[in-house]
């Protein structure tokens, strides 16, 4: 059977493209096209009622992250407010999770996956 090999990209509408673009590329190191680090992707649809996730947007990115720790540092440094919840979010099984809102509102999660 054919079958998909991976994400190919992510497109969404935003109201400044450029500075979205700058924002993203600056803070988590994200270029309009590059090539991901092998590793796990999930791609899973909720249930429309979820709590997981602002009831006002249909999509959250989830970014896969080496260094979670670092990278909240670098972002509070940076301005950018961070929230975590290690003993709801976070377990052996999963890995850790953090969260950050882009400039225009968009929700994005942070993962680094359990080390192996």
């Amino acid at each position: 059977m054919a079958k998909a090999l991976g994400i190919g990209g992510i497109f969404f509408r935003a109201r400044d493209t450029k500075a979205l673009g700058a924002w993203y590329e600056t803070h988590l190191g994200v270029p309009g096209f590059w090539s991901q680090d092998a590793g796990p992707t999930v791609f899973a649809p909720f249930e429309q009622a979820t709590s997981y996730f602002p009831a006002d947007k249909q999509w959250m990115i989830n970014f896969r992250v080496d260094d979670l720790t670092a990278l909240i540092a670098q972002l509070q440094a940076a301005g950018i407010a961070v929230e975590t919840r290690p003993g709801e979010w976070d377990t052996p099984e999963t890995g850790r999770f953090a969260r950050i809102v882009d400039p225009e509102g968009n929700q994005i999660e942070l993962w680094e996956p359990p080390a192996e």
